[in-house]
């Protein structure tokens, strides 16, 4: 392993960094310099790849050229993991995707690893599993660079674009409805099936804080749908047939449901404005502004509504999405379903507001539009908390003191 050298902070390091089209990229690469790492950005284009002995090579040889103190990289690549390996080096990446199939990876148990995990319940999964090369690391807002846009430029394009706020209520995300969902695939399954997959979809949207629709699926299932959409497992990973199909196919159509259903439901009660990727999708009380650029432009939208949604993707079994990190990192007021890990860094009611149910969802909106004071300083508090506690400074640093304790 390469030398090290020390700050009065503690470790002082080389990192070289894989660079790929990945959220915070240039949020954790500012967050190492402050710190005073030295960090050396590279493209990663073949990030798919499982194994493939000449990229390895072509990773290898970068390693021993830089020399760095460890590589890091956003999610987690099997092939990079078998180049640090083979160069005696470490690699250090940061899971912000749910669900990842390729944490499922054989090599996710070597030695050199230390992937840290967004949400708590996947932690707890492979901790349990003997893996102890996972860690738990909720996501991170940039403050600072969100705090400074509103000195800048983009403020008049937002306000003067076609992203503009037109109404109180704002939702960015996707809601699912893209022709290449593979839900709709499954066109050919039988009525027993399509009737036992709706039965069990109707029951998780009713449940916050426990998913069991992998657990549900039993083997003639699983071979009716296998039979229509053939998915199956890589040959170096260890997921399930289940594992893919609960959280890929079944898990994503729930969430497609439910974001419409409510979007709806809060449509036929007040307007609200609607970023996502279906251009053409057509809401009630909705003014669809289409895709936005989630790191110049979203920022904006976060900032300018009264209320910030988060109906979070169902497959994050315990953690806190990006987007409402974001969202309070911006100094939006936060409304979202419940997700546990929320009580490891922010405090209900003071920090941000969840909701229980469509009711409830529906009930509060309509609470916050008429308390303003309350609803500011709620939206305050998320802010502060999150510049005090949850930035991209504060992750590093909690990183580089979890490789800190087991370097000799």
């Amino acid at each position: 392993m390469a030398a090290l050298f020390v700050n009065i902070r503690g470790l002082l390091m080389k990192i070289l960094m894989l660079e790929w089209k990945s959220f915070g990229n240039e949020d954790i690469a500012a967050a190492f310099k402050e710190l005073g790492h030295e960090v050396k950005a590279v493209p990663f284009s073949n990030k798919e790849l499982h194994h493939d002995e000449e990229e390895e090579k072509k990773l290898v040889s970068m390693i021993r050229e830089f020399s760095p103190d460890f590589l890091f990289s956003f999610n987690y690549f099997p092939i990079v993991s078998l180049a640090c390996k083979k160069a005696d080096m470490r690699y250090v990446c940061w899971v912000y995707d749910s669900p990842y199939v390729m944490l499922y990876s054989y090599t996710i148990a070597y030695p050199g690893n230390y992937v840290f995990v967004f949400d708590k319940e996947v932690y707890f999964e492979f901790h349990n599993a003997g893996i102890n090369t996972i860690y738990y690391l909720p996501l991170a807002a940039n403050t600072a660079r969100l705090k400074k846009m509103e000195e800048t430029k983009g403020t008049e394009l937002f306000c003067t674009g076609k992203w503009r706020n037109q109404a109180d209520i704002a939702f960015v995300g996707s809601l699912y409805t893209e022709k290449h969902q593979f839900y709709q695939r499954l066109s050919g399954i039988t009525a027993y099936t399509r009737g036992y997959l709706e039965g069990i979809m109707a029951a998780q949207k009713q449940i916050y804080g426990y998913n069991f629709i992998q657990e549900l699926l039993p083997p003639d299932i699983i071979k009716d749908m296998v039979r229509v959409l053939p998915m199956q497992p890589d040959p170096t990973s260890v997921e399930s047939v289940e594992y893919l199909f609960a959280q890929y196919v079944i898990n994503r159509q729930i969430t497609a449901m439910e974001r419409t259903e409510f979007l709806t439901a809060i449509g036929e009660r007040y307007a609200y404005d609607l970023y996502t990727p279906d251009e053409k999708l057509k809401l009630p009380g909705a003014v669809n502004h289409g895709p936005v650029d989630y790191y110049d432009m979203a920022p904006y939208v976060f900032k300018h509504a009264r209320i910030n949604l988060n109906i979070t993707l169902r497959s994050i079994k315990s953690g806190i999405p990006l987007r409402a990190f974001d969202i309070l990192g911006a100094g939006g007021f936060l409304l979202t379903n419940y997700q546990a890990d929320f009580e490891d860094c922010y405090v209900p009611g003071e920090d941000f507001v969840y909701y229980e149910s469509k009711e409830d969802l529906l009930d509060k909106i309509g609470y916050y539009l008429a308390h303003e004071d309350e609803r500011r300083a709620i939206a305050q508090n998320g802010f502060q908390k999150t510049a005090d506690c949850h930035t991209y400074k504060h992750r590093v640093e909690e990183m580089i003191d979890c490789i800190g304790k087991e370097m000799p």
